[in-house]
């Protein structure tokens, strides 16, 4: 009954591995009797001399270290046979001083210190063995985390010479083995080894032995292990565990040599795994992940990028760019000929680009910069010495007041986000904004950096005054999200504040994104079909590929009300949000059909040369009971084609490069189709975003292989490329086009400002003509 209890307590003891208080109960408790983790001598003696070279010499004693000693006989043993030099540490005083009590006359030369094995109080170089019995697999408590484990290994690597051997005697659990294999890559010889195991032994584990010798290079060597798995008795899976991560190391080893984009440690660039770093290496680009429990407070993945001479002179020798999470899907901060586009422009002769996760999202930013800066100032390059400190710089989209409105995840398009945004006095583009003015925002957070749409929000006294009253009301009628809560509990119809005599509506008037004043500017290409069609009291034929908010086909709704303008939206969702949030209604002048833009314009083509778009059968969230020819009063011109196809999409997958629109709009096929739809004086305008050379090369490339005539209108305040495709060549030479475009105002029901971008005029000026 004693004995039971006795066993109890000593389990009770052994709750925390990491606890100094328990260990000192464990040790009064057990008393003298030695307590072996993992194999006596009797198992261990064989494997050490043979796999680890431990074989006592007069001529040259190792000085050995056991950290995490405990009671076991293991010291005692190694010092019978022969090692004299042993140093014997445990962070609890009762063993300790059991130890020194029991060894101190028979065995004279044997140390016993009472340390922390996580920060030992040895010089750098002080011995040629670590022998680890247990020491690594009791830190690395999983609920703890790895913070003791790598602060142990980070000693072990220090208190050993060049050319001295670590011995870690495990029981190989998967995280115990990954951190230790990532921690000895560089300039580590490393072997793993089984124990021969007694036949009288009752555990279902099997202890290994994995020995590391230290090299004075940063030379990388594949694993190398001396045991055949078919033989091992004991727990398969355990062995079959401890293969697949020395197999899945090696892979990664190899990766390394071949010189593939890897991702290193701080460790190991300090140890020189990509040369010297203190060097600036013009065009070298190395992925590092930066910071470590117990070093600092967060982990960061970064890319370090050497500039090349070409993109000084230099403001500074090393610099820091960090890169909110909102923001690091982007093709500039995603791709490696986006990030030296970053470089370039920072004027540093070595980059630090930071990427910020969900980690970082509610920290200050000075915690981060000074969570950082001791990090940085360790890579930082030798040029950059006589700087009196490293700049931090962010990418930023300028907003200084966000107010999230709604947030609804739709299976076509993920999470989209409806917010309200007051500037600070120029956005992240650049543009000068309205003063206090609020904007409501379209975004998907699959593409965080690109806003799908922006719109100016107006105050209206009299809510019976308000056209944007009447279009939310039209709006709330069609939708599925009737008053629906969004995730801060409040109403989601929000475009209107209840309480309030004022009421807030988008003004449909105000460009706010200037690629779409860019769109405008591209019409005074077919100026003179326009002005015929208008003549002629006739529609002109407009299909908007990608609704988004729906600004772009409400601005042409209210200035151009000769357009015929059909929209044609994937996702239903965004279509209900454009109604709500954004004031898009449907009227005998414009129509919404949901559906998939390539396949709709295919349709066209097929049918059109004798139909209609009219005529397509299109499924519409809302029937079409208007028949627009009768309710205008006005023909459509040449209703066997489309005058304007314009194609607003954006790309599912950003980092190919191309963000807007989906690749399927610039394959060839697309194209040959999309000019087939158009009349003889028509147009294709297609916004182009991509930060890549290569690809506005190859999709320009495709555009001009179609079409007969091709121009271009970049936004400089902008990523935006506006490309004009013409199916009948035209005759413009820059003045023409000015020309053609002040034709074009004539034809606006109003010539009064639409934003506070460039006008169409000068727009005209900047447009290229490319074929």
């Amino acid at each position: 009954m004693k004995s039971r209890k006795v066993e109890e307590k000593l389990l009770g003891a052994l709750q925390d591995f990491t606890s100094r208080e328990n260990w000192d109960e464990f040790f009064k408790l057990r008393s003298d009797e030695p307590f072996e983790w993992y194999g006596d001598w009797r198992n261990l003696a064989k494997p050490l001399a043979e796999h680890c070279g431990l074989v006592p010499s007069v001529e040259k004693p190792m000085d050995i270290l056991v950290p995490g000693c405990g009671n076991s006989e293991l010291s005692e043993k190694l010092y019978d046979a022969g090692f004299k030099r042993i140093t014997n540490i445990d962070f609890s005083k009762v063993v300790i001083g059991n130890m020194l009590r029991k060894h101190l006359r028979a065995r004279p030369g044997m140390l016993w210190r009472v340390m922390d094995m996580t920060n030992m109080q040895f010089s750098d170089g002080a011995f040629d063995v670590v022998i680890d019995k247990g020491g690594l697999d009791a830190l690395m408590e999983p609920e703890l985390g790895p913070r003791l484990g790598i602060q142990f290994l980070s000693e072990v690597k220090r208190v050993l010479r060049s050319g001295g051997k670590y011995i870690c005697i495990s029981l190989v659990q998967t995280h115990v083995v990954e951190l230790l294999f990532s921690k000895l890559r560089f300039g580590w010889q490393v072997s793993v080894h089984a124990i021969p195991q007694q036949s009288a032994s009752v555990s279902s584990y099997h202890s290994f032995i994995i020995a590391a010798v230290k090299e004075n290079s940063s030379a990388l060597h594949s694993i190398v292990t001396s045991f055949d798995s078919t033989a091992l008795t004991y727990n398969k899976l355990q062995v079959q565990g401890l293969l697949d991560t020395i197999a899945k190391e090696n892979k990664l080893r190899s990766q390394h040599t071949d010189g593939e984009d890897i991702l290193y440690s701080f460790e190991e660039l300090q140890i020189g795994a990509k040369g010297d770093m203190k060097q600036l290496v013009p065009g070298r680009r190395t992925r590092i992940m930066l910071g470590e429990p117990g070093i600092s407070r967060f982990n960061y993945s970064a890319v370090i990028m050497d500039s090349y001479e070409r993109f000084g002179p230099f403001l500074y020798g090393c610099g820091v760019f960090l890169v909110p999470k909102s923001r690091t899907h982007e093709w500039l901060f995603s791709s490696e000929e986006g990030q030296w586009q970053v470089v370039e422009n920072a004027k540093a002769g070595r980059l630090i680009m930071v990427f910020l996760d969900a980690n970082h999202s509610r920290v200050d930013m000075e915690d981060v910069q000074k969570d950082l800066s001791p990090l940085v100032e360790g890579l930082a390059p030798a040029q950059s010495e006589n700087d009196s400190q490293i700049p931090f710089m962010m990418a930023s989209d300028g907003v200084a007041k966000r107010d999230i409105v709604q947030e609804v995840d739709s299976p076509l398009t993920g999470r989209i986000i409806v917010e309200d945004v007051i500037f600070s006095e120029k956005n992240g583009n650049g543009n000068v904004l309205p003063e206090n003015e609020t904007f409501r925002r379209l975004l998907f957070e699959r593409t965080p950096g690109l806003v799908q749409s922006e719109a100016l929000l107006k105050n209206t006294e009299n809510p019976n005054k308000s056209v944007g009253k009447a279009m939310i009301d039209e709006a709330i009628r069609h939708s599925r999200y009737r008053k629906k809560k969004n995730r801060t509990g409040r109403s989601s119809d929000s475009s209107i504040r209840q309480g309030s005599k004022t009421y807030v509506h988008v003004d449909h008037t105000y460009l706010a994104s200037l690629y779409h004043g860019g769109m405008l500017t591209g019409l005074g290409l077919i100026i003179s079909e326009l002005e015929l069609l208008v003549v002629s009291e006739k529609l002109v034929k407009t299909v908007i590929v990608g609704l988004g908010a729906g600004l772009l086909p409400m601005f042409l709704r209210q200035r151009m009300p000769f357009l015929n303008i059909e929209v044609v939206e994937l996702d239903p969702i965004i279509a209900d949000l454009a109604r709500i949030f954004f004031g898009f209604i449907e009227d005998a002048q414009m129509k919404l059909h949901i559906g998939d833009g390539v396949e709709i314009v295919k349709e066209m083509t097929n049918i059109s040369k004798s139909s209609s778009i009219n005529d397509i059968p299109l499924r519409s969230e809302i029937p079409r009971t208007l028949d627009r020819e009768n309710q205008c009063g006005k023909g459509t011109g040449d209703s066997k084609g489309v005058h304007v196809l314009i194609i607003d999409v954006d790309s599912d997958d950003p980092s190919t490069g191309l963000t807007c629109p989906h690749s399927n709009f610039v394959e060839e096929s697309f194209l040959k189709t999309a000019k087939e739809s158009l009349v003889a004086g028509g147009i294709l305008i297609l916004n182009l975003v991509s930060r890549s050379t290569a690809v506005h090369e190859m999709v320009i490339s495709r555009m001009q292989m179609v079409f007969e005539q091709l121009f271009s209108l970049e936004i400089e305040e902008d990523v935006n490329k506006i490309l004009f495709a013409l199916p009948k060549k035209g005759h413009f030479s820059n003045d023409g086009l000015l020309e053609a475009v002040i034709r074009l105002e004539k034809l606006l029901t109003s010539s009064a400002p639409w934003g506070n971008g460039p006008n169409i005029k000068e727009y005209a000026r900047k447009m290229k003509c490319l074929k």
